[in-house]
């Protein structure tokens, strides 16, 4: 997404026309969909995707004559069971998607993308809320957790968000918010085979990744180049867990069993939503004794973990393990808790 708003901001410098295609369709309240969004211009797709296939390239056409026509519309497409099967992201047999045309003298769309991008700059969570009503002209504003409501939406409106990606009325306007910015690291202790092909898979996902090492070859650029930052720490005395909100997300990946626990303790001090640690039920029987007779108490080992990752996948290698951890993050992220 903020590819999306970097290319807009600098065509729309150019004063190119552009249309920026959303899909919509929904399965009950919650809209689906794998890169709901794609900028178009005069000349064909600029960048994002609506899922490929007929839809996308009938999608793309469509768009070049809105460009033409200088109009903003909603369009269903009644899917065949092959391009449902394509696309991969839409519940039932159709798929409906809102052309947003945009001119290049729309000044008020270039500073909505100046201030998104410094959303993205600051990681401030962020929506993008797209009217919907019919025979509207699909007015496009940002929800910041910072800056409140900018753009031509009633800040009030802001209140009718509801997790991630929501579908609105307000005021007797229908609304489309997707959540375009999450706040909130991912902070990875241990710097090892597994993390190693977890930061680029969570990266991948909008997740920022710290990486915390003691040994300073195992925090190199080298081997996490995706990584948000790379600390070398004293893992007995870990400063960095006092920067730890409510927000982040704690992945416990060190060495050894006594190394594990000693990060668990401080890590059960801090408010982060999440903490995983990997290892066996054996081994999460053992450190659990140990971290109880150290004074914690059920409650507070009820928030960990462990083992970590989703077990039904039964992964194995470095890899699939970091994608299940991957596969627990976004659920937790999505507000449906660390499914196992």
């Amino acid at each position: 997404m903020q590819k999306l708003f970097a290319e807009m901001k600098k065509r729309l410098e150019n004063k190119e026309d552009l249309v920026l295609v959303t899909v919509v369709a929904s399965s009950g309240a919650t809209p689906r969909g794998a890169g709901a969004r794609m900028l178009v211009g005069k000349e064909g797709r600029v960048t994002g995707t609506v899922g490929g296939g007929t839809v996308e390239y009938r999608s793309i056409q469509l768009a070049v004559e809105a460009i033409e026509k200088k109009t903003s519309s909603i369009k269903q497409f009644t899917l065949q069971k092959n391009e449902v099967e394509d696309l991969g992201m839409i519940c039932g047999g159709n798929v409906t998607l809102f052309f947003r045309f945009i001119s290049g003298n729309d000044g008020e769309m270039l500073r909505l993308c100046k201030t998104a991008l410094e959303q993205f700059n600051e990681k401030k969570t962020t929506w993008l809320i797209t009217e919907l009503t019919d025979g509207s002209d699909g007015v496009i504003g940002l929800y910041s957790e910072k800056l409140g409501m900018v753009g031509g939406i009633a800040p009030e409106a802001a209140g009718c968000i509801s997790g991630q990606t929501c579908v609105f009325e307000y005021g007797g306007k229908k609304f489309y918010a997707e959540q375009i910015l999450f706040s909130g690291f991912v902070y990875i202790f241990g710097g090892g085979h597994v993390a190693q092909e977890l930061v680029p898979v969570l990266s991948h996902l909008d997740f920022r990744c710290i990486v915390l090492e003691d040994r300073p070859e195992f925090a190199t650029r080298e081997l996490f180049p995706d990584a948000a930052d790379l600390k070398v720490v004293d893992l007995e005395n870990i400063h960095e867990m006092e920067q730890v909100t409510a927000s982040d997300y704690i992945i416990i990946l060190t060495r050894g069993h006594r190394f594990d626990q000693i990060v668990e303790e401080q890590a059960l001090r801090t408010p982060a939503r999440y903490i995983g640690v990997i290892g066996s039920a054996s081994k999460k029987a053992a450190v659990e004794k140990n971290i109880l007779e150290h004074g914690f108490t059920r409650a507070d080992l009820d928030r960990v973990t462990a083992p970590i990752g989703l077990m039904s996948i039964r992964a194995e290698t470095p890899a699939e393990i970091a994608i299940s951890i991957a596969g627990q993050l976004i659920a937790v992220r999505a507000g449906a808790g660390a499914v196992s």
